[in-house]
């Protein structure tokens, strides 16, 4: 597994993107494939964050990039340091 980015959420903890995360990205949402940056941007610094569905997850919104009107990127936590587990598009805000 190589790192493909690292960067520091709003809270200062460095979250990272492998490859093999940045594959299942790209294979399960094509459109988001060019949106590399985007992806972590949305973790540095994003428009919303909320709380993810597991206890140690977190899910950030950055507006108006990509296909949609939301990107939502969602990061795992552990040890103190993230990881993000998946990304998609979203017409509204959830």
């Amino acid at each position: 597994m190589t790192v493909l980015g690292t960067v520091n959420d709003p809270s200062g903890v460095p979250v990272d993107l492998t490859d093999t995360q940045w594959d299942h990205i790209c294979e399960q949402r094509p459109l988001l494939a060019k949106l590399r940056a985007e992806i972590l941007r949305a973790v540095a610094a994003p428009d919303v964050t909320a709380p993810g569905k597991k206890p140690n997850e977190t899910w950030f919104f950055l507006r108006g990039v990509g296909p949609s009107e939301w990107l939502r990127v969602v990061v795992a936590y552990e040890a103190g340091r993230g990881w993000i587990v998946t990304a998609f598009p979203r017409r509204k805000f959830p």
